[in-house]
Parts: structure tokens; sequence; C-alpha cells
């Protein structure tokens, strides 16, 4: 499988030129399935999903101009007959996996099938957004204002003090195994705001035993037979080296 791990989705040309060359041809000749599952556990999840779905979220992904574009909801799937999914899955050009909770996002990867599949996708391109991008690692971290639920899962947790302009904010830095497609870590969304800014995405990244990337909104990672290229412009820091 090919990888194009993205924070904002494909928001300029570098990272556009790049998904054109993983996919060995225009975009509007190529077929995608949209992942919206990890939205959900966040309020107004559904409507962030339709917005994302009909390309009116901030990060473009949806809206790019594809041939076909159909919606793969994770949840459903082990309640369909896998040959029907998964021919749907192999056919298609790329999967677009939309942003959210990466622990979410990693628990139904696993247990929908559909990571288990993903050996057999030599040529399918993977975009991953934000989350999408984070659950491809082995072992990853995300922080949270409280612990997240997730049936099934083992969870390790820790507190980890952040500091922003009004102050020092103690967050549960939750660390989780995704899909292992990659060792390395991914660090979304590094210069949105003060409290995602270089520093904490270094005390971050200090908790994570893997090489980790801490990128901005203008920065993807592509991932070709386990060659990694950084595309950007914008910033980024590898930690972990």
């Amino acid at each position: 499988m090919k990888l194009l791990l993205t924070s904002s989705g494909i928001s300029n040309q570098s990272i556009r030129d790049a998904l054109v060359g993983l996919l060995g041809k225009p975009i509007a000749e190529s077929s995608a399935l949209f992942v919206p599952t990890a939205i959900y556990p966040f309020p107004g999840g559904a409507g962030n999903a339709f917005r994302a779905i009909s390309g009116n979220a901030t990060s473009p992904l949806c809206e790019l101009g594809w041939k076909s574009l159909g919606v793969l909801e994770l949840t459903a799937l082990p309640s369909i007959d896998e040959e029907v999914w998964a021919a749907a899955v192999r056919e298609t050009d790329a999967l677009l996996v939309w942003g959210g909770d990466p622990v979410y996002l990693s628990y139904w990867l696993k247990h929908s099938g559909l990571a288990g599949l993903f050996p057999s996708l030599p040529e399918t391109v993977y975009v991953g957004v934000s989350a999408g991008s984070i659950a491809m690692a082995g072992p990853f971290g995300e922080t949270y204002s409280a612990q997240p639920k997730c049936s099934g899962e083992r969870l390790s947790s820790e507190a980890i003090v952040f500091t922003r302009p009004e102050g020092e904010i103690t967050t549960t830095l939750v660390m989780a195994e995704g899909a292992g497609l990659v060792d390395f870590a991914i660090i979304p969304h590094v210069e949105y705001d003060d409290y995602h800014d270089v520093a904490n995405a270094e005390k971050w990244a200090a908790r994570l035993p893997v090489p980790t990337y801490a990128i901005d909104d203008e920065t993807a990672i592509k991932v070709t037979d386990g060659t990694v290229e950084v595309v950007s412009e914008g910033h980024w820091k590898l930690f972990n080296a």
C-alpha cells in the first residue's frame, strides 16, 4: 500500500502532485472510498462527516474531482459479508481516511477487518487526514482532556503538561497501537495555534518510543515501498531520529 499521510488533506499543490504521482494517473480518472469513522466520537461528528463528504470541510479531500467517490463506514463492515465490501476496496484506487479520534479509528480499522486487508493492496493509495494519518503507526500517542473509552482496547496513559499563552494545561497522553504500516509516529497540526506549537510537540514526542514527525497543515509524509519522503510547503520537524 502507498501512503500519503497529511495533517489537513490535500492543502497545497505539492501534496496534490504527490497524490497524483502515487495514483499514477489523474485524480479525474481515479476512484476513491471515503472513511468518515474517526469523526463520530466528537460532538457534531455526523454533521462534520457530511461536510467532509460534500466537500465543505476545511481540509480538501472529497472535492478533488474524483472519477467516482463512495463511503466506507468501518463500524458497519462486521455486519456485511466480507466478500462484498472487500471487493469494493480492492477495486478502488484510493482510500481517503478522515480525521477525528485516532484511538477510535485504530480500533475499527482492526476490528472491521480493513487493516487485515492492507497487505493485499500494494497499489492502493491510502490518504490519511490527521487521525487517519496517526493511526497508520504502530505505537502512537494522542492527547485528551480525559481518557477515551474504546471497548476492547488496552490503553496506557499519563499526564503531560503543555504550555499555552494563558499558562500551563495538564492533559492525558493516551498510548495505543495503530495499524503498524509505518515505523514512525505523526503529530499533526503543529503551529495551527499557540497550543499546537513545536515545544509542546517535543514534549509529546519524548513519550513515544519511535521516531516522530511533527507536521503542520501544509505538510504530508509520503511512503512508497518503505521509502519515506516529506512533502511540504510549510514546516515540520523530526524527533527521536
